[in-house]
């Protein structure tokens, strides 16, 4: 046991270089500030005045600009370079953020938000190229994980931090805690700490590419010699993005309102939400270090999210469909821990099977893909809301994740047991 730990755990995080140990420095801050937007911005633009209807609205820009201009800021990080883009894509998303809680006009609020997911795009699609390029073999697959996992441990952090603080502020402003203004320095102060994430990546040096792998592609992983004739790349990425179109419409539909959804329907506390919040993000982290393991013990990293992906289905309906808080709330956990658990092993089986000169590319499609549904989504489900409630909700994306997880059973479970992984042709 101990062996095993230091051997897959502790062996792969000594051997992180400096780039490799700010970046994930990077990631901590980030997570721990976000958080608090995501805690609260819902309910800040509900208490300005605007209706669900607008705030779907809202919530759908920044997917859009992701759909609209995904392959484009995918091209431009090429050119720039990882480190540069991300700078870049963190500094106008927190400026765009801070117009989004200022501005009073719909309009405005609306360009802010269509921006600020133009260079939060810039910001994702740049990390995961940038992460190949610090780290090697050996712990590559560790900072993945790491990665992902510190995302979501350290918005748990910060979530149960920034459940306190619309009552600070709202004493500090004197009015209610659950007033716009409370909320909206909560958000400003939020935006403003985020900028911390900039220093670690302006000490950051960025690898330049080797001569070799400028000359030509390399693959991850190759088969044996005489493999069948290899997959096409796009035919390969279009069955990749196909269950991820699914998913990322039946989240859109319902994971950025799950805050109202609890505060409307059990009229809990933002202190209750936050620790709320922050136990989902906590469980998440704590199944991004199980999901290797369960690959392993299911044959295959696709068995794993399959197999998660159907039994958060049973407590997505628990969720919705409880009387009782305690119940729904174990719902929510659960499910979120289910959902999220073999998200890297999905990202690194699509990367295993794409050519190391097109890993950006397919990473922008993607990312496309899943910005899909987030773009229109979150408007659809406002107008659901505000004339259904959000039973529709919940069974629209069961039957949405359902048809995913068939999707991904067809496509490459078989493949995955009878076959490694192929090197696939441009």
């Amino acid at each position: 046991m101990l062996q095993s730990i230091q051997t897959h755990y502790i062996k792969p995080i000594r051997s992180f270089n400096r780039a490799a140990r700010l970046f994930l420095l990077m990631t901590i801050i980030d997570g721990v500030i976000l958080s608090g937007w995501q805690l609260f911005f819902n309910f800040y633009i509900l208490q300005s005045g605007f209706n669900r209807d607008f705030l779907g609205l809202v919530n759908s820009m920044p997917s859009l600009a992701g759909l609209i201009l995904g392959i484009p800021l995918g091209r431009i990080s090429d050119h720039i370079g990882r480190k540069t883009a991300l700078i870049i894509g963190l500094f106008l998303t927190s400026t765009f953020m801070f117009a989004e809680i200022t501005f009073r006009q719909p309009p405005i609020i609306i360009a802010a938000a269509f921006m600020n997911g133009t260079f939060n795009m810039l910001f994702i699609i740049s990390q995961a190229p940038l992460m190949v390029k610090i780290s090697d073999e050996e712990n590559r697959t560790m900072l993945f994980s790491l990665n992902y996992g510190l995302q979501t441990i350290s918005g748990a952090v910060g979530s149960i931090f920034a459940g306190q603080l619309p009552a600070v502020f709202g004493g500090i402003l004197h009015v209610g805690a659950a007033s716009a203004s409370a909320y909206q320095a909560v958000l400003i102060a939020s935006v403003l700490l985020g900028t911390a994430a900039l220093i670690p990546l302006f000490m950051m040096a960025e690898p330049r590419p080797s001569r070799a792998t400028e000359a030509r592609p390399t693959a991850i992983r190759s088969g044996p010699p005489h493999n069948p004739p290899l997959p096409n790349l796009r035919v390969l990425t279009l069955k990749m993005t196909a269950s991820q179109i699914l998913i990322g419409f039946g989240a859109a539909i319902l994971i950025p309102y799950m805050n109202v959804f609890f505060k409307f329907r059990f009229n809990i506390s933002d202190s209750w939400l936050g620790v709320l919040f922050s136990l989902s993000s906590l469980m998440i982290g704590i199944g991004t270090f199980i999901g290797p393991h369960l690959a392993t013990r299911l044959g295959g990293k696709v068995q794993a999210v399959v197999a998660t992906q159907f039994s958060s289905l049973i407590f997505l309906l628990v969720m919705g469909f409880s009387p009782l808080f305690w119940l729904s709330a174990i719902g929510y956990l659960m499910r979120t821990a289910l959902m999220n658990m073999a998200s890297p092993l999905y990202n690194a089986f699509c990367m295993e099977r794409t050519p190391e000169h097109q890993q950006g590319f397919v990473n922008s499609v993607l990312n496309l893909s899943w910005n899909i549904g987030w773009a229109v989504g979150p408007f659809i489900s406002g107008l659901v809301q505000q004339n259904y409630g959000f039973t529709p909700l919940f069974i629209a994306t069961a039957v949405l994740y359902f048809a995913a997880i068939v999707v991904q059973w067809n496509f490459f479970v078989r493949e995955e047991r009878n076959a490694p992984a192929p090197v696939t042709t441009d």
